[in-house]
């Protein structure tokens, strides 16, 4: 997945969980269709815990200087 954006990943991952739940398409279709949208869930989990690790250093950082940040339970 070259060059591909959380967003950009995430709109296709929507569109590919539209289409498994119509009832538009063949099992051959299905199948093609989950295994592109495990791709894109795996992606969008790996650049997910890429920028949790990027604000955990950051929030790391603040407390050093002495700063406070409150932790996000989203």
């Amino acid at each position: 997945m070259a060059k591909a954006s959380f967003e950009g990943s995430m709109k296709k991952l929507e569109i590919v969980v539209s289409k498994l739940e119509s009832d538009e398409v063949s099992l051959e279709e299905s199948l093609k269709l989950f295994e592109e949208g495990v791709k894109l869930m795996r992606f969008c989990h790996l650049r997910l815990n890429e920028v949790e690790e990027k604000v955990q250093i950051l929030v790391a950082e603040d407390a050093e200087t002495g700063g406070h940040l409150e932790e996000f339970t989203g």
